[in-house]
Order: structure tokens, then sequence, then C-alpha cells
């Protein structure tokens, strides 16, 4: 039974996002991606951030 849920859903999405305008699509696509954050970010974390921070601090000294 759960799975004809899901697969009910999934069916409703496609066809709701089928039935978009190709434009709309685009631009739903490209706002995604802005809001994505960076790739060192997404796979490492805050570690890359607090290196550059630490690495500016001691180049100004």
């Amino acid at each position: 039974m759960k799975t004809n849920d899901y697969v009910k859903y999934v069916t409703q999405q496609l066809v709701q996002y089928m039935d978009q305008p190709k434009e709309q699509r685009r631009t739903q696509r490209i706002k995604k991606k802005e809001a994505r954050s960076s790739f060192s970010n997404r796979w490492f974390g805050m570690i890359p951030l607090s290196f550059m921070m630490w690495y500016r601090k001691t180049k100004k000294r």
C-alpha cells in the first residue's frame, strides 16, 4: 500500500513539472542553483572557510 502511495506522489510531481512552461522550469532551475552553497562548503563544511580566515589573518601580520 505504501508503494502505491509513493508511485502516485512521484507521478503527480512529474505531471505537475511537465505541465509548467519551459521558461518557468528554467527559471526554477536557475534559482535552485543560485541558492546552493559553494562546492567547498558543501563537501567540507566550515573547514575551508576557517582555514581561509586564519590564512588572511596571518598574512596581514
